[in-house]
């Protein structure tokens, strides 16, 4: 008996999970609706610019190497980037870059 009803319930978790899976991917605005939408984008998406007050722009200086940074819209994986490099003060040729960081984004029910 404990094994029939297991099995009921398993096939009710997986039909319920495909529902959800068809309704929120394809019908338009279902997942706006439910968890509401993400918050604006932030002004400067794009620009690069110059790190001089952070801990690691100041190790920079010291280096003699530039510390810059910007926020990057990765439209097709629709996330925000945190993209950082370095560039030589004195050549202005970039030299290292640091692995993109993923930043969260906050929804906003309405």
């Amino acid at each position: 008996m404990a094994f029939i009803i297991g099995f009921l319930l398993a096939i009710a978790a997986i039909g319920g999970l495909i529902y959800v899976l068809v309704i929120y991917r394809n019908v338009p605005g279902a997942m706006e609706q439910r968890f509401g939408v993400y918050e604006a984008l932030p002004d400067d998406v794009g620009q690069w610019k110059v790190d001089t007050e952070s801990e690691e722009g100041k190790a920079a200086t010291a280096r003699g190497l530039k510390r810059e940074s910007r926020i990057f819209h990765d439209v097709q994986k629709n996330r925000l980037l945190k993209q950082v490099r370095y560039r030589n003060q004195a050549t202005n040729e970039i030299t290292r870059i640091d692995p993109d960081e993923v930043m969260k984004r906050k929804r906003i029910r309405s």
